[in-house]
């Protein structure tokens, strides 16, 4: 009986400090990958990789004749007749189409920028002379993380060249660990993830990145396994002086 009691008392303290070590592992880590995970290159990032128009997206469409008079001149006459100006904005239906006044429904899903305007444009020439389009993503945002809990943001990029590390000042800052930032872009169901360290001045050159809407900053949170152990010693030391007590009191025989 003594025997059985003892090692019984034995598994069960170890047990206990077991899920106690467990507990002190850090629970606010989000996105975590492998050790062994192969990260997008970054360098393949050019310049050149340009915004895709997408589902909800508020679109600011202005529109003057006349290869653009209109937004030079305060007029609503030129030479070549009536000088044309509009402005709307429209969001992106689930379809990927706008309704447009006068056009009616087209289709701007997955067009860049540049493409979107000159569609527009072909769009235009049968109703205007010499049209000219500005196009605008008026709620592009991205989502950052800076590595507090609760301290997550939206932040909408009013700036259309916003860079990274505008980006996570304009959020407060760095609250976690500054060589593991993630930047995950593009399809959530395939995304392609950059691992960026900006604990060196080498990593600025990659904090002048534009971010692009949609784009997920996550700075990883300092490991508080530390901190939680340092918070649970005491329960620890008061349940082994418990465990102790009864192991001495158990019956000898």
């Amino acid at each position: 009986m003594k025997i059985v009691n003892r090692r019984f008392l034995f598994f069960l303290i170890l047990s206990v400090i077991i899920l106690l070590g467990e507990s002190c592992k850090n629970r606010s880590i989000m996105l975590r990958t492998p050790r062994d995970f192969k990260f997008d290159d970054f360098s393949q990032i050019t310049s050149e990789e340009q915004y895709k128009i997408g589902l909800n997206d508020n679109v600011e469409i202005s529109l003057s004749t006349n290869k653009g008079a209109g937004e030079l001149e305060n007029v609503s006459n030129g030479d070549n007749g009536i000088i044309v100006r509009q402005k709307i904005t429209v969001t992106v239906d689930y379809d990927g189409t706008v309704k447009i006044p006068i056009l009616g429904r087209i289709l701007l899903k997955d067009l860049s920028i540049r493409e979107a305007e000159l569609l527009m444009e072909e769009k235009y020439k049968l109703i205007f002379i010499d049209p000219f389009v500005v196009i605008k993503v008026v709620n592009k945002r991205v989502l950052i993380f800076p590595g507090l809990g609760g301290s997550a943001r939206v932040l909408n990029l009013t700036n259309q060249n916003t860079s990274l590390i505008e980006a996570i000042a304009l959020s407060g800052g760095i609250s976690g660990k500054a060589k593991k930032i993630k930047l995950i872009r593009g399809d959530l169901k395939n995304p392609k993830i950059y691992l960026i360290d900006l604990s060196t001045v080498e990593g600025l050159k990659k904090a002048d990145l534009t971010l692009l809407g949609n784009d997920i900053i996550y700075i990883q949170p300092i490991d508080d396994k530390i901190t939680n152990f340092s918070g649970r010693i005491n329960s620890v030391v008061g349940l082994l002086g418990t465990f102790f007590l009864v192991y001495t009191i158990l019956p000898k025989n």
